[in-house]
């Protein structure tokens, strides 16, 4: 079966939607409060999770080991999730993390400035100004949080499968669209080599942990994909010593891929604590 990532402003019935789709479909609903749990399971900070937490990170924030340390811990636990099937996941930049998984069916839900400020006026018995302004900055965060984490725009309607815009029908209606083009567009081969797909991803995420919290590899923004048969590292290091370490490491733990290198070596890089 798929999976079916949500991306969503805010006010615009993301998460009822998601909610309707799930069931609609039989589907597990991945809500936002599970993945931030399973987070700081994984072992990141309750404290520190608002700075990071689907919010622009600020200036120091987004250089420190703590950045690094969220991002790999979140991706972790959405790749988890997907490696479960069957559900439907929400925010977190989860479309772009699957966004290589066959059986990925990945949705924005949208609406018009004016309905969004409409709703919440009615939601929080708020008047325009403040209704706007939580929009602006809802808006502000959302986008800043995956050029920062993802280098997407979350904005881009090409980064999706669909865009719905929910001021022109009902959750029902807009759920029962997604259901209908994941049950028409998901073969079983796609659902199959996206099975294989995610399981190889989590393989890689997992050893990308270890290089970061059990090996202490000093490489800044590290991540991985795996292509065919290959590990490849990314990331910015001012060693090359501490890479080829890396690699060597990867080898270790996944024999059965050939680890290849994709970090930027500047010798003057610095990085933040």
């Amino acid at each position: 079966m798929a999976i079916i990532t949500i991306s969503r402003q805010i006010a615009a019935r993301g998460d009822e939607i998601a909610q309707e789709l799930a069931s609609m479909l039989g589907y597990n609903f991945i809500k936002r409060t599970d993945i931030e749990k399973r987070i700081i399971e994984l072992g990141f900070p309750e404290s520190k999770m608002p700075k990071y937490d689907e919010r622009k990170p600020g200036f120091f924030a987004s250089l420190a080991k703590d950045r690094d340390a969220y991002l790999n811990l979140s991706q972790y636990a959405i790749i988890e999730a997907a490696s479960k099937e069957n559900v439907v996941i929400i925010g977190r930049g989860a479309f772009s993390i699957l966004k290589n998984a066959e059986n990925n069916v990945s949705v924005r839900f949208i609406a018009d400035d004016d309905v969004r400020i409409k709703r919440l006026m009615e939601e929080f018995s708020w008047d325009e100004k403040k209704a706007r302004q939580l929009l602006n900055e809802s808006d502000t965060n959302r986008y800043g949080f995956h050029k920062n984490f993802f280098n997407v725009d979350v904005n881009q309607p090409s980064s999706y499968d669909m865009v719905i815009n929910s001021g022109k029908m009902s959750e029902v209606l807009a759920a029962k669209i997604v259901a209908d083009y994941t049950k028409a567009s998901i073969t079983p081969e796609a659902e199959a080599a996206g099975k294989t797909y995610i399981q190889k991803l989590l393989q890689a995420q997992t050893v990308i942990n270890k290089l970061i919290f059990e090996h202490k590899i000093n490489i800044e923004f590290m991540h991985a994909d795996i292509v065919g048969d290959e590990f490849i590292l990314y990331g910015v290091s001012d060693s090359i010593a501490v890479v080829e370490r890396a690699l060597d490491l990867i080898k270790k733990e996944l024999p059965e891929f050939t680890p290849k290198s994709s970090v930027s070596i500047v010798h003057d890089f610095k990085a933040y604590q």
